[in-house]
């Protein structure tokens, strides 16, 4: 495929250039914001995520990407179920927590949490939220992939996703 903005970077020729450039075409991307929860050993994780998406239908199932160092990691590595939250756009403050802004339990402060399934942590009034049992995990480069089988789905309210689009949060227009 070839291109005519002048804005475009040469062909990657290293790791470095290609990861640069593979950061800048993500950008153009508008994802859905989650918030993915777990509990384990009593300790609820949040975490700020886009890297989530549906895997199958049958069975039904969710797949997500979780950076090694981030703190949910080591749990999901573990095996707990986990919660994908999917933020409605006036969940921002709920994302900004959880996305860095607050550590720990303190992320728990923004929001109306509720247990579900084993404990694990449901926003209240999320978009939608997908509970799923931790089936089969893998590590690929800096990265924790890990398949999660449905065990409960919840919906609220109209849809309005908070979406992040560009380094910023946006909305869908009609």
């Amino acid at each position: 495929m070839t291109t005519t903005d002048a804005t475009a970077l040469p062909p990657a020729t290293d790791t470095a250039t290609l990861a640069a450039a593979v950061r800048l075409a993500l950008r153009r991307m508008a994802k859905s914001v989650t918030v993915i929860t777990c509990l384990h050993e009593g300790r609820r994780y949040a975490m700020a995520a886009t890297a989530v998406d549906a895997l199958s239908m049958d069975p039904p199932s969710m797949i997500l990407s979780v950076n090694r160092s981030a703190s949910l990691h080591a749990p999901l590595a573990a095996g707990a179920d986990f919660c994908i939250n999917v933020l409605g756009h006036s969940h921002e403050a709920v994302s900004r927590a959880c996305g860095g802004g607050m550590s720990g339990e303190d992320r728990f402060g923004v929001g109306d949490w509720i247990a579900g399934p084993s404990g694990v942590p449901i926003l209240a009034d999320a978009q939608a939220s997908f509970v799923c049992h931790n089936d089969v995990s893998l590590s690929y480069g800096t990265h924790g992939i890990f398949v999660g089988r449905l065990v409960d789905v919840r919906s609220f309210g109209d849809v309005d996703p908070l979406v992040y689009l560009d380094g910023r949060y946006t909305r869908i227009a009609d």
